[in-house]
């Protein structure tokens, strides 16, 4: 599909935003997932007895840049967020908020995210945030409009957050670290495949170029959302082989991923609006009960 004509926002004369306007610009629910998978990295990671208040240092500062990075997106994508069904209810397309503003918002709470982790935790938690950051905004961002990779590249920095998490509690980046990255990374994938596949004319009207754009059929979008599963199932073992968990968690990871490999070959099978959802609905239930067994089977 030809990408459609960018038109600008139109400002309302009057504008009133609101709490629910600021939770949609930086968005909500993924910082929220972000604040989640900080902490697990953060518990993984932390010797002795729980310092909850270093904690909530590593959770607040990381959160803060998340945010900031989702406000900068946003910002830097409004003008094709305005002409997109799932997205031009955004503030600043919407012209509930003008762009400068978040612009503003966005470098005001990135910049707090990184200098909060510098100053309340360590250097090598503030560097990987600003890593993170900066992966989003100059690689993913302007990525999205060129390359079907841009999904590759996108889920760095959605698996990051554990890695903060781990750095504040032990200022290091041991190889068990890399597990949840692993854990995170690959399960970005089905995720964001699934949305894709579900809003793929929503994408090619912005000239957004994902897989699911250029595979009418959904063969290619299948194969690799079975394939990213099956990683994703092996890497939900690694816990274990590092000494992050024990056996029990061995088994809920084997058992979870069992259910979500069928449903990516459910949805690999046949393409379509329902299997999508189905498999997007999966991937959304899958992690936090992936998160929630390696908590609470922690050595």
């Amino acid at each position: 599909m030809k990408a459609a004509a960018i038109e600008p926002p139109v400002i309302p004369l009057e504008r009133s935003l609101t709490m629910a306007d600021f939770a949609q610009l930086v968005k909500a629910r993924l910082t929220f997932l972000v604040l989640i998978t900080t902490a697990v990295g953060f518990y993984a990671g932390w010797q002795g007895a729980m310092n909850f208040l270093a904690l909530g240092h590593a959770v607040l500062g990381t959160a803060l840049a998340a945010a900031g990075a989702a406000a900068l997106n946003q910002w830097w994508e409004h003008k094709f967020d305005a002409v997109m069904q799932r997205t031009r209810s955004r503030p600043i397309p919407s012209g509930r908020m003008l762009p400068r503003e978040g612009l503003i918002a966005g470098t005001l709470l990135g910049v707090a995210g990184v200098g909060y982790l510098l100053v309340a935790v360590n250097v090598l938690s503030a560097i990987l945030a600003a890593v993170t950051i900066a992966i989003y905004l100059f690689a993913y961002t302007p990525l999205k409009r060129v390359s079907t990779a841009n999904t590759l590249v996108g889920a760095v920095p959605g698996a990051l957050p554990p890695l903060i998490g781990w750095a504040a509690a032990r200022n290091d980046l041991a190889l068990p670290a890399w597990t949840l990255f692993a854990i995170l990374f690959f399960w970005q994938l089905p995720h964001f495949f699934a949305i894709g596949w579900m809003y793929r004319e929503d994408y090619a009207r912005a000239g957004f170029v994902m897989l699911s754009g250029r595979d009418p059929e959904g063969a290619r979008t299948g194969q690799n959302s079975v394939l990213f599963t099956l990683l994703l199932l092996l890497a939900s073992l690694t816990p274990v082989w590092f000494g992050l968990s024990n056996r029990l968690d061995l088994l809920i990871a084997i058992s979870l991923g069992g259910v979500f490999m069928t449903v990516a070959l459910r949805f690999q099978r046949e393409p379509s609006l329902t299997t999508a959802r189905q498999l997007f609905f999966g991937s959304i239930i899958y992690l936090p009960l992936l998160l929630a067994a390696l908590v609470l089977t922690k050595r």
